[in-house]
């Protein structure tokens, strides 16, 4: 088996778990917006983007948790790996965590696209 050093990849989790974190606040921010748009508007139209961006917002809370899973559950195995072979982990690991960068990565863009969206949704209606 071929290993490499468990430290780079623990520092990409704990860096990834740092921005889901700011993410995870920012949605709070922009849900405090939310609330302030839907009390001064009661239209359908202005009713309708706000349920929409409640149930967005929801979706992107549950994928943070998901992420957050999935790179806890992946440091768990690094620091295992590393525990049994003098802090090295199997190359096998390296594919994990690409594949987690992947997946924050895409989760970044969307959460970016969902705040610009909201954004002009929130202009519109304050």
């Amino acid at each position: 088996m071929s290993y490499t050093s468990a430290s780079h990849l623990m520092t990409r989790d704990n860096s990834w778990l740092r921005s889901l974190e700011f993410y995870h606040t920012e949605i709070g921010i922009l849900e405090n917006r939310l609330a302030e748009v839907a009390t001064k508007n009661t239209s359908i139209d202005a009713r309708a983007g706000v349920e929409h961006f409640q149930n967005q917002f929801i979706v992107q809370r549950n994928n943070i948790d998901e992420l957050k899973h999935e790179i806890k559950e992946h440091d768990h195995m690094v620091y295992e790996d590393a525990r049994h072979h003098e802090g090295k982990v199997d190359l096998g690991r390296v594919a994990q965590n690409e594949k987690i960068h992947d997946s924050v990565k895409t989760f970044e863009k969307v959460v970016n696209e969902l705040r610009l969206e909201f954004n002009e949704f929130a202009s519109k209606w304050m």
